[in-house]
């Protein structure tokens, strides 16, 4: 579904499988955003295809965290001349309890070569410059990333519509997503693209969304 220009969304909409939200940014930029669970990735392409986006056009991997339901698909490209990025913490996290993870939704930790070793600041991917977010809390190497030029977030499971990630999982720590949710709250965003759950559109409807997930789900996060 495309979004705006040069952008589309796959939502996932199945109550009766896990998988998440994927996001595509084409044009000369390339970038897939959270593939997926492996098993799900040839109905992503599918779904892609019908927008008129090849697989060849993918140059970069961007995986907002670990969890299998986000990054296992990235290993049906690493063997493709496309580069897989995670945030550095989220790859020594994978090193050691993010594994363990796997082993609870009965999947084998996957062996992915990532070629980016992902920092906060700004960064370039295929001439298009954008921000990425360190937003711990629901993993340690969490990422959101911020696309200036269409004011559009894709914020991975910190924060969703009038919800947040889950914080029981290893790695997740209640006070720390309250506090990424916070530091996301200040950008100027017109199109929030979370991990799971809708798309939220409009600068009032974005900045309502944080509102009540600061009065209503905070109180809860302990």
């Amino acid at each position: 579904m495309k979004v705006a220009e040069d952008l589309y969304a796959y939502e996932w909409t199945s109550y009766s499988e896990n998988n998440c939200n994927s996001f595509y940014i084409g044009g000369k930029v390339g970038v897939l955003i959270d593939p997926g669970l492996a098993s799900f990735v040839p109905d992503l392409l599918t779904a892609m295809k019908a927008d008129g986006v090849r697989r060849e056009e993918i140059r970069f991997v961007i995986n907002t965290h670990s969890h299998p339901d986000h990054f296992e698909g990235s290993r049906i490209f690493s063997n493709d001349s496309i580069s897989i990025a995670l945030h550095e913490d989220e790859i020594d996290f994978m090193k050691g309890e993010g594994r363990h993870l796997y082993q609870l939704f009965g999947l084998q930790a996957p062996k992915i070569d990532v070629q980016l070793a992902l920092k906060s600041g700004d960064v370039e991917f295929g001439g298009g410059t954008f921000r990425v977010l360190h937003v711990p809390g629901h993993s340690p190497g969490s990422i959101a990333l911020y696309d200036p030029q269409r004011k559009a977030l894709f914020c991975g499971d910190v924060i969703f519509d009038k919800n947040v990630g889950r914080t029981d999982f290893p790695g997740g720590d209640a006070r720390l997503l309250k506090e990424s949710i916070r530091s996301l709250a200040h950008l100027d965003v017109e199109i929030l693209l979370p991990g799971h759950m809708g798309i939220l559109e409009g600068r009032d409807n974005v900045e309502e969304n944080f509102r009540t997930v600061m009065e209503n789900i905070f109180p809860y996060l302990r």
